[in-house]
């Protein structure tokens, strides 16, 4: 069968238009950096076709790459950052780390100086002295390789293109001296598709699915989990899957970073089992007394989850089923490597689910036990909040409560809006009291736990999706990290929104130090000097709104929404009751 049209040979070729032209194959229509003169020949030629690619100059090199995983996590397409050498390449670090374990596909590019001058100190000679750029990104990224010729180019360029957009997705780094950025290389073969250099792992082994498929029929309570390896799933998937897991009757719940990949809304939901979990995946596991009889919890199929201390609520046991405990994931290095799972599965997701799905028809469904997990499931979800405070979720209390702003969220953003939580108590807030369904995600970053994260790669994701609502939520600690991309947005019409939490402290260190080294003094140990976030926003050219009550945050989330729209940043200031303390480990509650 063919893959597309046949390679080509170009005769002569610059680097630079090489580069651009393997980009392009893959669908990259933005890339994202901080200019500097290691490499400059693709600068110059970036800004002779920039109306085919754009160059986004971030303002910082880490912002830089928090935005093109946005850019990447919204548009689906490769995430390019390009930098330069020494401190350029070091400050993007810890975006490239973090879109490692975020297992984003993306690209880092940085320049290095020329190789005729290697070893003889040239400002910012990084491989050949002391900083080997190419080895500190080996230890963060799948794969970091120098390019040191022309002609060898291509190999390597498409073996990052390998690495990055296999699956699960993965981040790469090269390294690329000025000289040869600058130089031509003749005779060049160049494919017509990327299908033509690269491919993606299929089908799983049809006996371990038709054991999963026996052991999942034969349960009397099964469950399902969703980890963030599910995302390009269940993109094209849901209908699919949703209707397998109703025709089972099997009850999905998400990590934290997984979501509402699944509808939460949806009866079968259990929605997030991670850190911090809604409530009611615990009373699946050991359900409370007085609900209707219900068998044993007997059976977890984890799909694309590593199964982290987010994703389990820190290896929670209670998760252990008495049964079968099956991981299914592309990447053979997670499966079983925090659990102690019954049985691992090497496989893509999707052809997992559509060969899962065709092996349970053949066989019969007990639907006297299917009828009694729906019911057990439905008088929990009657009997139990899924919050751990559900008042508070209702208050009308100002300052405003954290948890009543997120029910605003929920309620007021569009279907198909991206939301970006940055670390700290937002990283509690955000799983367990928003309400979502698909088409709208999240886009959290819990592994690495950033801060700083969403309020740059907010703005990534509004370029990719100019018509989507893109939200990040935050604090001040976390905004003023990043708080200058702000302007980024404004500079390239990035109609972003930010509603950042004013405390003027770093508050989950604070509330945190105050629960476990009681002593006097920790209100103002971590403040951050009572910034004017407002005006700090205006003068980055966004709208700012000052919100302390409900009605205040309904007013000003729908002007942002609106405005927004309008290609113009929005910051949304919030002044809650920062008193309030995210459910990190709550008991369940009616």
């Amino acid at each position: 069968m063919s893959t597309g049209p046949a390679w080509t040979t170009i005769p002569s070729i610059s680097i630079p238009a090489l580069l651009l032209k393997y980009l392009r194959l893959e669908g990259v229509t933005h890339l994202f950096g901080v200019p500097g003169s290691s490499f400059a020949d693709l600068l110059s030629l970036l800004h002779k076709e920039r109306d085919v690619t754009a160059y986004v100059v971030a303002k910082h090199e880490t912002g830089a790459g928090y935005m093109a995983d946005g850019y990447h996590r919204v548009g689906g397409s490769l995430g390019v950052v390009v930098v330069t050498s020494g401190p350029g390449a070091t400050n993007a670090l810890t975006a490239a780390m973090n879109g490692q374990a975020g297992y984003s596909s993306m690209l880092f590019i940085t320049g290095e100086q020329p190789q005729q001058k290697a070893g003889m100190d040239w400002e910012q000679e990084g491989v050949d002295l002391d900083l080997d750029v190419r080895q500190v990104y080996k230890s963060a990224v799948s794969y970091s390789a120098m390019i040191t010729s022309g002609d060898a180019f291509g190999v390597l360029f498409r073996q990052a293109l390998r690495d990055a957009l296999g699956v699960p997705g993965q981040t790469v780094h090269l390294s690329i001296p000025h000289d040869i950025m600058g130089s031509t290389v003749s005779n060049v073969t160049f494919p017509g598709a990327p299908a033509q250099y690269r491919a993606s792992m299929g089908s799983a082994s049809p006996s371990d699915v038709r054991s999963v498929a026996a052991e999942l029929m034969a349960a009397k309570r099964p469950m399902i989990l969703l980890g963030n390896g599910m995302r390009d799933v269940l993109s094209t998937r849901l209908e699919q899957f949703t209707a397998f897991v109703e025709r089972v009757g099997v009850p999905v719940g998400t990590t934290s970073d997984a979501k509402a990949l699944f509808p939460e809304t949806h009866p079968l939901s259990l929605r997030t089992c991670g850190y911090p979990p809604s409530e009611w995946p615990g009373l699946y596991f050991t359900p409370p007394t007085g609900l209707p009889h219900a068998a044993p919890y007997d059976f977890l199929l984890v799909l694309g989850s590593s199964l982290g201390d987010f994703a389990t609520d820190k290896w929670d046991p209670k998760m252990v089923p008495a049964g079968p405990f099956i991981q299914v994931d592309a990447k053979s290095q997670v499966i079983g490597r925090s659990m102690q799972i019954t049985r691992g599965v090497i496989a893509e997701c999707g052809a997992f689910i559509e060969q899962l799905d065709e092996a349970t028809r053949g066989l019969a469904i007990d639907e006297s036990v299917r009828t009694e997990r729906l019911a057990f499931l439905a008088a929990m979800k009657t009997e139990y909040s899924p919050y751990a405070d559900p008042a508070m979720r209702d208050s009308d209390q100002t300052p405003i409560r954290p948890e009543r702003a997120m029910k605003i969220v929920s309620e007021m953003l569009p279907p198909g809006s991206h939301i970006f939580p940055d670390a700290g108590n937002t990283c509690g807030w955000t799983p367990h009291y928003l309400e979502l369904d698909p088409p709208t995600r999240i886009h959290p970053a819990l592994d690495v736990g950033a801060m700083g994260y969403a309020t740059a790669a907010v703005v990534g994701a509004k370029l990719a999706d100019p018509d989507a609502t893109c939200l990040s939520i935050g604090g001040d600690g976390s905004f003023m990290m990043h708080g200058s991309e702000v302007s980024t947005a404004r500079q390239y019409n990035a109609g972003a929104i930010w509603m950042v939490w004013s405390e003027n402290d770093l508050n989950m260190m604070t509330q945190s130090m105050m629960a476990n080294y009681p002593a006097p003094g920790w209100e103002d140990y971590y403040a951050l000097g009572k910034p004017d976030l407002g005006k700090v926003a205006e003068g980055y050219g966004a709208q700012s709104y000052d919100v302390h009550s409900p009605s205040d945050l309904e007013n000003a989330l729908a002007s942002a929404i609106d405005g927004g729209g309008r290609g113009v940043p929005q910051v949304i200031v919030v002044h809650e009751d920062a008193s309030a303390r995210p459910p990190f480990k709550s008991p369940g509650k009616k």
